[in-house]
């Protein structure tokens, strides 16, 4: 049945900050001005929030963890703070202190009450002469899902998305969406992990867009040139099958539920997205009904048969 969730996106950039500004006074100044950025996208009334990478930290204040213990925990307390007084998800993806000293860069999630409901640490941190590594972030150890009222939320930051080891974790864990929040903004490889994990896809790119693809990788919201937000309603209530054998038990299935089932071809790809825009029925339910063959398993067969011929 349909399940819709509205997603807005803010690609914000905190502006330098002079440096006769103490780091207290930034503090205020940078909080202000999220709640500014966040107040674009309030009377959407989103399900859920999603800032970029470093969302606290002013452009200039690179490497400044002298302002991280300054800026301590209110930053995430009036992000939290949004969350519980707009009942919505909202991320806080932002550099933080660990107890042995060291730091992670990583994205909170506070729930619609406000309560952390997941915390993400960076799995693949830049390594390098100037690196976050080398300046004392270290890597996350694991792909994290939240369990989400809506569904089931995965999260990437920024250099994770050169790597294979991260996002095959998230190809087995199967989330239906995943938040990106960055300062890099990935080119082809955003639709490559929405496709490859058969997931909706929200990025957050700081001072660049915000972007959301569908599972079958194409995009169908992005913010412009005037505005740094984006809001759209997506539906989690979907399956990705290929066209081969699947013609007529689409078309079937289309004359069947007419506007109460949604079939998205992004073309090229040779699959396609199949959503339920009914409340009477699941879109796994439908494509049991008509027996529609998905990705996964079309593929699996594929190689299943292709391997009795190699012996």
């Amino acid at each position: 049945m349909s399940k819709k969730v509205r997603i807005s996106v803010i690609a914000s950039a905190v502006p330098a900050i002079e440096s006769a500004v103490s780091l207290e006074a930034a503090v205020g100044k940078v909080t202000d001005y999220l709640r500014d950025q966040i107040a674009q996208v309030l009377p959407d009334k989103p399900d859920l929030i999603v800032l970029p990478e470093c969302c606290d930290r002013p452009r200039n204040y690179g490497g400044r963890f002298d302002y991280c213990r300054i800026r301590g925990n209110r930053v995430c307390e009036a992000l939290a703070d949004v969350a519980r007084q707009n009942r919505c998800y909202v991320t806080y993806p932002a550099v933080r202190s660990m107890p042995d000293g060291s730091w992670r860069n990583s994205t909170q999630l506070f729930d619609r009450q406000g309560k952390c409901a997941a915390i993400y640490d960076k799995y693949h941190p830049v390594a390098g002469e100037k690196g976050e590594i080398e300046s004392g972030i270290m890597p996350g150890t694991e792909a994290v899902i939240a369990e989400c009222d809506f569904g089931r939320v995965g999260f990437a930051i920024c250099f994770d998305l050169n790597f294979d080891e991260i996002r095959e974790k998230y190809v087995k864990a199967k989330p239906d969406l995943m938040l990106f929040s960055s300062m890099y903004h990935g080119g082809m490889m955003q639709a490559y992990w929405a496709y490859s994990g058969r997931m909706f896809f929200a990025a957050s790119i700081s001072g660049i867009g915000g972007y959301i693809l569908s599972p079958v990788g194409e995009l169908i919201a992005k913010s412009s040139n005037y505005y740094n937000y984006i809001t759209t309603v997506i539906n989690l209530d979907y399956v990705v099958a290929h066209l081969d054998y699947n013609w007529e038990r689409l078309s079937a299935m289309r004359a069947k539920y007419g506007a109460g089932v949604q079939v998205i071809d992004p073309g090229y790809l040779g699959a396609v997205l199949v959503s339920s825009e009914t409340e009477g029925m699941r879109a796994h339910d439908m494509a049991k009904e008509f027996e529609l063959e998905l990705l996964d398993d079309y593929f699996a067969r594929s190689l299943a048969i292709q391997a009795r011929y190699r012996k």
